[in-house]
């Protein structure tokens, strides 16, 4: 082959390559999915979201419902204010609950959606009521490990010494504790 023909195979597989890492941290970055639909926004308040970021899916059932907008700290109450983008053809009741949970042990932070049994559905500007925060597995180990380290040490036992002899030991027959 030609050097010129052996630089550009060269050169395709470097863009293909650039192409492919570019695809992957938009992937990563929740770049790459956008919102088709309509939304209607809600607001949750949360004492702790962990490492929920903006564009976090926000799911229902497994199934992606929305995105988070955004994130403030409310001065007033000190709570995180999440807002939420739902898509339109998804209505949940106003006594829905949202929770904050991580995919698998150390992913993605999401929120979740359950709904619950009201007939009045939540509108655009509407507040979640009932919300659960997030489960910050440094502040579960240290808990743990401080909850280990308050607990009292058992009491070892050092069995007595037996008061019996050699011969009495030769003579005791295990099936007269089963007869009597």
């Amino acid at each position: 082959m030609e050097r010129t023909t052996i630089d550009l195979w060269v050169g395709i597989f470097v863009a293909l390559g650039v192409a492919a890492l570019l695809g992957l941290a938009m992937k990563v970055g929740n770049l790459t999915t956008s919102n088709i639909g309509e939304t209607y926004m809600v607001e949750a308040a949360f004492e702790n979201i962990g490492g929920l970021k903006p564009r976090a899916p926000v799911k229902s059932a497994g199934v992606v419902v929305g995105r988070v907008e955004g994130i403030r700290f409310d001065t007033e109450t000190y709570e995180a204010i999440v807002s939420l983008n739902v898509d339109k053809n998804y209505r949940f009741p106003a006594d829905t609950f949202a929770n904050i949970y991580t995919a698998g042990l150390l992913g993605e932070q999401y929120i979740g959606l359950e709904a619950g049994g009201d007939e009045e559905v939540l509108k655009n500007g509407d507040k979640i009521a009932h919300t659960q925060d997030a489960v910050v597995l440094e502040k579960m180990i240290s808990q743990f490990l401080y909850n280990k380290a308050a607990e009292p040490a058992e009491p070892t036992t050092v069995p007595a010494e037996s008061t019996k002899t050699e011969d009495d030991a030769l003579t005791d027959n295990p099936l007269d504790d089963l007869i009597n």
